[in-house]
């Protein structure tokens, strides 16, 4: 007769019996610090051609920052601007200035907005290889169009680096 304990006692070994099916190392891409660089400058460069003082920040996969660089004399919280706009790239796997259209208030997904780090604002846009978002990029300092165009040439400039 199997008592209560026994049970128990066996439905512990099972879970704890190693399964070969079960058992993968993972393999993700990731942001390095040199591939986030080339980005963060070609955003750089790409809002230069305006004269537009900007700040930079990429993330990687899980949102932590790689890459901070501001160009000459930016405002001092578009560095906090920027983190956000690419968290928030990085966290919904769009560019924030849609996920901020998806947003408004009354919309079905407006709650989101209440979640720490995310900024509805444009300038984020996330880095893919394939379908795989592996970091984002966020600029502050132009516009929010502008922010995105220069977060957009940032990635272009390492697009080579970014094929499946």
């Amino acid at each position: 007769m199997l008592t209560k304990a026994g049970f128990v006692a066996g439905a512990v070994a099972l879970a704890l019996t190693p399964c070969a099916s079960n058992a993968q190392v993972q393999m993700q891409r990731d942001i390095t610090w040199k591939l986030g660089l080339a980005i963060a400058e070609g955003a750089i460069e790409e809002c230069a051609k305006t004269n537009v003082p900007i700040s930079v920040a990429v993330v990687d996969r899980a949102g932590r920052v790689r890459i901070f660089i501001a160009s000459d004399n930016p405002s001092p919280h578009n560095f906090e601007l920027a983190r956000r706009k690419a968290y928030t790239a990085r966290t919904f796997r769009r560019p924030s200035l849609e996920w901020a259209q998806r947003t408004k208030d009354g919309a079905d997904l407006a709650a989101q907005r209440q979640l720490a780090d995310v900024i509805a604002l444009g300038g984020g846009v996330p880095i893919n290889v394939g379908d795989d978002t592996i970091g984002a990029v966020g600029v502050s300092g132009s516009s929010q169009t502008g922010d995105e165009a220069c977060a957009k040439a940032g990635i272009a400039k390492v697009a080579d680096q970014l094929k499946p």
